[in-house]
């Protein structure tokens, strides 16, 4: 049995070529396309600073996670070792239990809880932690279990697209629905269809999916972010900006928070 460090020690294997440019580095493209999460990850910690001192210090925790998946998936992908693979998703598992013990609005929340955050809270983490130690039974899984649970998030991004008049907040899921989309359609095209891909000799897609996927984090942080508002602090102004500039057609989302409103 080989060592979990082991290169190809993980029965995962994406379509990409292996050791096509380095002896170093198995999947080049799907090491190196994670360097957008090293940049994102930083840079929404600084603009999203001021919200995050008066929302909760807990969503730095969520920031740290997506920096940190990006650092494990370059690991995984390098080496295609077994720790790199549990390492990975492990992480993205926590990153997304953060998220949902953040943000969530309350009215979501199982029938059994009642409204109770702090309940809530405990139960996701026993069902992490439970989600955790099964991983390890079935690796091969994993991924599309992760994948499930981001269709959970999209269908409850979309009840609030229902609800609200936002034209901000209805922009925002518009735009990080089609990139999720674009980036899911590359995770199982790659999964799926690497035969004709190699055929075709465009094996990267997995590449194009770290690149959208991340550019779909900053949109879901501020999604989450302005929906949270409207249901937790519906007394606060939460202004949407973009990065670098809020007149450029593209930018990196994220929000400010303004004054209580004052009423005579």
């Amino acid at each position: 049995m080989p060592s979990i460090f082991a290169y190809q020690s993980s029965e995962v294997d994406w379509c990409e070529p292996n050791f096509q440019y380095s002896q170093l580095v198995a999947e080049f493209y799907n090491t190196f396309s994670n360097v957008t999460f090293l940049i994102f990850g930083p840079l929404m910690t600084f603009l999203m600073r001021p919200y995050i001192q008066k929302r909760s210090r807990y969503i730095y925790v969520l920031f740290i996670l997506f920096t940190i998946t990006g650092l494990f998936s370059m690991y995984f992908h390098m080496t295609l070792s077994f720790l790199g693979q549990m390492l990975d998703e492990i992480t993205i598992l926590w990153l997304l239990a953060s998220g949902y013990s953040l943000w969530l609005p309350r009215c979501y929340f199982p029938a059994f809880l009642g409204q109770n955050r702090s309940r809530y809270i405990s139960l996701i983490v026993i069902i992490t932690l439970v989600s955790t130690f099964l991983s390890f039974l079935r690796p091969t899984i994993n991924a599309y279990a992760l994948n499930i649970i981001g269709l959970h998030i999209v269908y409850i991004v979309v009840q609030e697209y229902k609800k609200t008049n936002n034209k901000e907040l209805r922009h925002l899921i518009e735009v990080s629905t089609v990139i999720w989309a674009l980036a899911f359609t590359s995770w199982i095209s790659d999964r799926l269809l690497c035969s004709f891909w190699q055929w075709i000799n465009f094996s990267y897609l997995h590449s194009i999916w770290h690149v959208l996927i991340s550019f779909t984090f900053p949109y879901g942080i501020v999604i989450l972010a302005v929906v949270d508002s409207t249901y937790e602090m519906p007394n606060k102004t939460i202004k949407v900006r973009y990065w670098p500039r809020d007149t450029w057609p593209m930018g990196l989302p994220y929000v400010e928070m303004g004054d209580d409103h004052k009423s005579c």
